[in-house]
């Protein structure tokens, strides 16, 4: 039995220039900062003069724990040239935010103060430029902006989208800065090696609810947090993401098309709806194996005594059994991955589980472990044996998982 090592974050390392332009986002940048810190980058923050009307160097600085630049003539360089000695620490330049000037200047190669000087001279090769626009709705909508946007990533920057929303004027609609962590979860996207790229993966995730009446129900204890975390995870290695989830409140992670249900009847409608364009099928949901035989119409009442309503039960669809024998599955088109959280015994009810499921690789964990909580443990089996991911964020594990998918995949 092996054990696998511990993979870290995307920006884990990184040395990043953090650029701001003129405008209100400026205050989001603050955030930013703190988040690319706190994601264990080093971040050196660069401004214009228009930015620092709206924000103070001194801010960045606390947040950053470097000092901030702002000329071209700073005297701090040995060499007088802070455009070419910042830009070739840096393994990216992020300019957020990137105001309708700004990249108007970038676009025609203009270069009048630091900021711009850094974009223009660094080694395209190696020094991405990724843009986070942000601007009135109307100018953003501009001809001129919209070509400006298309050019830029023609020329090989990477230009970020914007939100929606109520704007600082008073106006609702695009140009809206994405928030902070919007922003941190497209840096670690671009980071994050694409070894999906081309695949489509559809996940289930979270528990599902049996009706038992209008007001009662069967569920289990499972969060759904190790399902979205392989959704992100996929997202970010390159692949288009399908999540079909039970009744949880977690947010949809970024770049992630989601389908709500509640009962396992549903769950498995909107599985067979997606599984056509998929390549990847991970069943991580904890589906309920019976339902209720006829849901009452009425809340059923306490009787007499007290004694119990009888209900009687009878057996769910088993989703992931269903995928696996289908012609895809079995023709190699389609690869599945089982979930199987067990109580006790987990190595022989996983391999149990995986023959009987008829999947290549089943992931196995202690429920009562795991169930609700942020890190987890995982075991994985396969035909060949098994192998352990040591307990660590569930984030983590779903990256180790997600890189192991990809190399199962190519082989």
């Amino acid at each position: 039995m092996q054990e696998s090592s511990i993979s870290p974050s995307p920006l884990a390392g990184r040395h990043l220039v953090l650029g701001l332009s003129g405008g209100i986002a400026c205050y989001k940048a603050a955030e930013l900062c703190r988040a690319l810190v706190k994601a264990g980058a080093t971040v050196q923050v660069v401004m214009t003069d228009a930015a620092a009307q709206f924000i103070t160097p001194v801010t960045l600085q606390a947040l950053s724990g470097r000092p901030v630049y702002s000329s071209q003539w700073d005297a701090r360089e040995g060499n007088n040239m802070a455009h070419i000695n910042l830009s070739r620490q840096a393994d990216a330049i992020v300019v957020a935010p990137a105001s309708a000037d700004f990249m108007a200047k970038l676009l025609h190669g203009g270069a009048d103060e630091l900021l711009s000087l850094m974009c223009l001279a660094r080694p395209i090769e190696r020094v991405p430029l990724i843009l986070a626009p942000a601007m009135n709705r109307e100018m953003y909508a501009h001809p001129a902006t919209q070509r400006n946007i298309a050019q830029l990533r023609a020329d090989g920057s990477h230009v970020l989208g914007v939100g929606a929303g109520e704007q600082a004027c008073g106006e609702v609609g695009d140009g809206r800065m994405l928030e902070p962590d919007e922003l941190l979860e497209e840096l670690n996207a671009f980071f994050t090696p694409k070894v999906l790229a081309g695949q489509q993966v559809l996940i289930t995730a979270g528990p599902t609810y049996e009706a038992i009446d209008p007001v009662r129900g069967i569920t289990n204890r499972s969060s759904g947090k190790m399902g979205f975390a392989l959704a992100q995870a996929a997202w970010r290695a390159g692949a288009q993401v399908t999540l079909v989830a039970g009744p949880v409140s977690l947010p949809t992670p970024r770049g992630v098309q989601r389908l709500d249900v509640q009962s396992a009847q549903q769950m498995q409608q909107a599985v067979q709806a997606c599984v056509e364009r998929a390549t990847v099928f991970i069943a991580s949901a904890a589906v309920a194996d019976w339902r209720v035989d006829g849901v009452a119409e009425h809340k059923i009442k306490k009787g007499e005594g007290g004694q119990a309503p009888a209900l009687s039960f009878v057996e769910n669809p088993d989703i992931l059994a269903g995928v696996a024998a289908s012609e895809r599955a079995r023709s190699g088109q389609l690869y599945c991955v089982g979930f199987a959280a067990e109580s006790h015994d987990l190595l022989a009810h996983a391999q149990a589980k995986r023959q009987r499921k008829g999947v290549p690789l089943l992931v196995g964990n202690i429920g009562p472990d795991t169930f609700g909580r942020d890190d987890n443990a995982l075991l994985l089996v396969d035909e060949h044996g098994s192998q352990e991911l040591a307990r660590a964020s569930k984030a983590q594990l779903a990256a180790q998982l997600v890189a192991i998918v990809a190399q199962r995949l190519k082989a």
